[in-house]
């Protein structure tokens, strides 16, 4: 019996060594949510820099993400774990220290009902009704493969990220219009964004906006734009409804689809505008063609 007591003492001690001083955090949250991994991605991306006083330190691809957040002496740092459960659910882990007050919460979790957990769990379901409502102002339907027929286009490219697309095409689309409008070049299809270049660890974007027009000589030439054949080809195809600002979101969904499918795909996609923006109206009756060409 003794034996068994000091056995018990001894792992006793060794766990509580490796809860104070060894665990690699200090509280877990986990949670399901009814989307993609590539859309929460997003989401903690867009809520991070909507709170203030928080920042994104690194981002390992769509599954792994740490944040921080600063804000007099509280100093948390996230690291958010997100996969994939079925094919529309996803798991999410955070996994959260205090790198102000680690070792003293620790102890404390293990008898009181601290302010650092009320705190994380506030945050987490802000973040989860933020989700929450995201998800209700967009809608994605994967249609399947596809073949985009070529076109030729006036166009001009773009360096960003994800989080300021729509911001930059705000900024071309007049631009081109009205170089359009006062050149006499005639249109022939709805203007569409091809991403030529998407660094999904950092967010970063090149794309080319382009406008389908009629091919002909003399077309004006101007020291920005550019013209070129869009070759086309064969895709998987979505369809998007909701504000273009977040229509990369179906980006993700395909990537989910072609996985799921094990279709292997180009991670450069397409998004066809079909509603201006400009004219306002409900958003999630704006529509996007949303495509991903095949290897």
């Amino acid at each position: 019996m003794k034996k068994f007591l000091f056995a018990l003492l001894i792992v006793g001690l060794c766990f509580l060594g490796w809860y104070l001083f060894l665990k690699p955090y200090d509280y877990l949250a986990s949670f399901k949510v009814k989307t993609y991994p590539g859309v929460v991605n997003q989401s903690i991306k867009t809520w991070s820099n909507a709170i203030g006083n928080s920042k994104i330190l690194e981002s390992k691809g769509i599954n792994n993400i740490i944040q921080e957040i600063d804000f007099k002496d509280i100093r948390y740092r996230y690291d958010w774990d997100i996969q994939p459960i079925t094919d529309t659910t996803s798991s999410v882990k955070v996994y959260v220290t205090d790198l102000n007050n680690s070792f003293k919460n620790r102890l404390q979790i293990l008898f009181l009902d601290t302010f650092f957990e009320k705190d994380v769990k506030n945050r987490l379901v802000h973040f989860n009704d933020n989700l929450k409502d995201h998800l209700a102002n967009f809608k994605v339907v994967v249609i399947g493969q596809e073949k985009l027929k070529s076109s030729y286009v006036v166009y001009l490219p773009v360096e960003t990220t994800q989080l300021k697309k729509a911001k930059g095409m705000m900024g071309v689309y007049p631009y081109l219009d009205n170089l359009m409008a006062s050149s006499g070049i005639e249109s022939n299809g709805f203007p569409f964004l091809e991403i030529t270049y998407w660094n999904q660890k950092s967010d970063s974007i090149h794309y080319n906006f382009c406008y389908p027009i009629i091919k002909k000589d003399n077309l004006p030439t101007d020291n920005d734009v550019k013209y070129k054949e869009f070759e086309g080809g064969n895709m998987i195809k979505a369809i998007y409804n909701g504000n273009y600002i977040t229509s990369d979101r179906a980006w993700y969904i395909l990537l989910e689809y072609a996985t799921k499918e094990k279709i292997e795909v180009v991670s450069k996609p397409i998004e066809i505008f079909y509603s201006n923006p400009n004219f306002g109206g409900e958003a999630l009756e704006w529509k996007a063609e949303v495509f991903l060409p095949l290897k």
